[in-house]
């Protein structure tokens, strides 16, 4: 019998990964002693940030998504704009 892949339950709840394949965390530092902080400070702190590519991978694969790469996508969109610019230059 194979071994059955069992996906890492902590980055599960740590970070959410988008339809592209980015990886997406919460910020620290949101939890208590808030009063110190300035109204800007938290306002930041309460967007999401996008790990980079080398840490999301990781995440990914731990989370049992090796297969998404956003940087390919991002790639094949690119291609696909200029290809679609090329041909409402030819009509």
């Amino acid at each position: 019998m194979a071994y059955k892949f069992k996906p890492n339950k902590s980055v599960l709840k740590r970070f959410r990964v988008s339809k592209t394949g980015k990886v997406k965390r919460g910020h620290s530092f949101r939890s208590h002693l808030l009063s110190g902080r300035s109204s800007k400070k938290k306002r930041h702190l309460r967007r999401s940030a996008i790990l980079f590519e080398g840490h999301a991978r990781n995440m990914r694969e731990m989370i049992g998504m090796s297969g998404r790469r956003p940087n390919q996508i991002a790639h094949e969109r690119a291609l696909d704009a200029k290809n679609q610019a090329e041909n409402t230059q030819a009509e």
